[in-house]
């Protein structure tokens, strides 16, 4: 029997968003849950504050579809900041973000058989989120747990570009890594969604998020890029 799997939402984004990914995945045969969070909970980690409680709300995720599957292991799927908490929460450092009382420690590689990011901004120029990613990068640089698989899926979809129809993608690409002219899914470019020693892939003509117009990471035809890295 597959693995569970454990989707884990995109930064201000709602668990409703990954319904139609969350069934895709359960009709392949995987067992899959969303970390069941709402919009308003991200609120408490809006300027750079730490993630700490979308960690929780994970960790209670994780250990609860374990106990229902009796299940040693999950596949874990992270959808833009989605992916960099999970390099956090695979850790074994103490994170302890501005402003936050005491550390928290997680220590979840074990639990994990496959990371897949989807669109993740592994890296950033933004001065919000620099602390947080800092810490992970410094700390678990690359595909950094050797019993994990890590898998990073980037979008090659729009242009970044000092013109209509480009400006948002140059825009947010810029304040990523730092140059808007260059390729990525509208809002975080190729050049931050790899990391070193993943499995890393490039889609072409999806967006970011579930929400854009057209197909993103989860629609049924890109899916097949990458579900096959599930165990």
């Amino acid at each position: 029997m597959p693995l569970p799997t454990v989707i884990l939402p995109g930064y201000l984004e709602s668990a409703i968003a990954y319904r139609q990914l969350e069934e895709s995945l359960k009709q392949l045969g995987f067992p899959t849950v969303t970390v069941p969070l709402r919009r308003r909970d991200w609120i408490s980690t809006l300027g750079g504050r730490p993630v700490t409680p979308i960690l929780g709300k994970l960790d209670r995720t994780v250990k609860q579809i374990l106990l229902e599957c009796n299940a040693a292991q999950i596949n874990l799927i992270g959808h833009s900041a989605g992916g960099w908490i999970s390099r956090i929460y695979l850790g074994e450092k103490p994170y302890l973000a501005r402003s936050e009382l005491k550390s928290s420690l997680w220590k979840a590689h074990p639990l994990v058989a496959t990371l897949i990011t989807l669109g993740t901004p592994h890296i950033s120029q933004e001065r919000w989120t620099r602390s947080t990613l800092d810490f992970v990068n410094n700390n678990y640089p690359g595909a950094f747990y050797k019993n994990v698989r890590y898998v990073c899926v980037a979008g090659k979809t729009i242009f970044g570009a000092r013109r209509r129809g480009s400006w948002l993608a140059y825009s947010s690409y810029q304040l990523t890594c730092g140059t808007g002219n260059t390729w990525g899914d509208g809002i975080t470019p190729i050049a931050t969604a790899h990391l070193e020693g993943a499995e890393n892939l490039v889609i072409e003509g999806v967006r970011h998020s579930p929400r854009s117009p057209g197909i993103w990471y989860g629609s049924p035809e890109p899916l097949k890029a990458w579900v096959r890295y599930l165990i």
